[in-house]
């Protein structure tokens, strides 16, 4: 996902010669290697800060879809405490229905003949 934007590895910084000149190391190029490292460095921060980002939100949605849950539970307790002796609106509803099924399904049946 990521690899794309990271340009060296650790075993790229771990291999990596200089050439040596008379004074030393050539400054251009140990300039422009640690240009390169410093880019990646950034890279990581970036990609750090959003994956944190993304975990915060993930986390706070967990705790959401929690706390629906529970009131789920609960109100789905509380929908049986209830269920027992009273009849309520949706067994009176569910009836009706399945009256209405059995008259017009008959109905339909003998028209049909």
């Amino acid at each position: 996902m990521y690899q794309n934007k990271i340009v060296l590895t650790p075993q790229d910084i771990l291999e990596k010669e200089f050439k040596i000149d008379t004074r030393g190391y050539r400054l251009k190029e140990v300039d422009s290697f640690l240009d390169t490292i410093i880019g990646d460095y950034e890279q990581f921060l970036n990609i750090i800060n959003s994956l944190e980002k993304e975990k915060a939100d993930l986390l706070s949605e967990i705790m959401k879809l929690k706390q629906e849950l529970r009131t789920a539970k609960t109100n789905a307790e509380i929908v049986k405490s209830t269920e027992s002796n009273e009849m309520t609106n949706v067994d009176v509803m569910r009836r009706l229905s399945q009256l209405e099924k059995m008259v017009y399904g008959t109905t339909k049946t003998k028209e049909e003949e």
